[in-house]
Formats: structure tokens, C-alpha cells, sequence
């Protein structure tokens, strides 16, 4: 878990429980804590953290430009982006540190 990740005791309750459950059985969840429509999203491993602002690198005319990003709700693969950027704008994967604004970048 992450810093900003919190551990929370979950009641459950079966709908319809299975016969002959006890001891050592193992329940497998999927919990929904939030769901939106039209939402813009980017993975995860393309935004970055500088003080209290989101970034992002978009490419922009074959550069690299960083950008500040709005960031929604997130989970641990994914950013709802809020505001900075557009559907359809390119941004980088797992930039590096060395990466700077302004340098020339190739897309494969």
C-alpha cells in the first residue's frame, strides 16, 4: 500500500451463502468505490508528483513538454486528469528523471 492509501475493516454479508463454508475458505472481492462516465484517464506511470502539482510529459510537435495536470480519483493503475490535458494528447510512460521540457522525443 502506499502512503496515501488507507487500510479499512469491511463487513460483509453473504446475498446467497454457500453451503458448507467455515473455516480456511478464502472470499475473492472486487469493491466498486467510485464509477464515472466520459472520464479522461491516463496510467498511472505517467504522472508525477512535484511538491503539491501533478505532472505529466505530453508530446507535443515531436518534444517533450511537462505539463500540470488536475487529478480526480485514481486507483492503483490509473488517474482520472481533471484538467491539463485533452483526450486523444499523447504523454510518456515512466519518465525518467534526466527527462526535461523541451527535449526532442521519438514515438514508436
Amino acid at each position: 500500500m502506499g502512503v496515501e492509501e488507507k487500510r479499512v475493516n469491511v463487513i460483509a454479508d453473504f446475498v446467497d451463502s454457500p453451503d458448507g463454508l467455515a473455516d480456511g475458505y478464502r472470499v475473492e472481492a472486487r469493491i466498486v468505490t467510485w464509477e464515472g462516465q466520459n472520464v479522461l484517464k491516463i496510467p498511472g506511470s505517467a504522472a508525477f508528483r512535484e511538491g503539491d502539482v501533478w505532472r505529466v510529459f505530453g508530446i507535443e510537435q515531436g518534444r517533450a513538454h511537462r505539463r500540470i495536470v488536475e487529478i480526480g480519483h485514481r486507483n492503483q493503475t490509473e488517474l482520472e486528469v481533471l484538467n491539463g490535458l485533452k483526450e486523444g494528447e499523447v504523454v510518456i510512460l515512466h519518465p525518467s528523471n534526466q527527462l526535461k521540457d523541451g527535449v526532442r522525443v521519438r514515438t514508436e
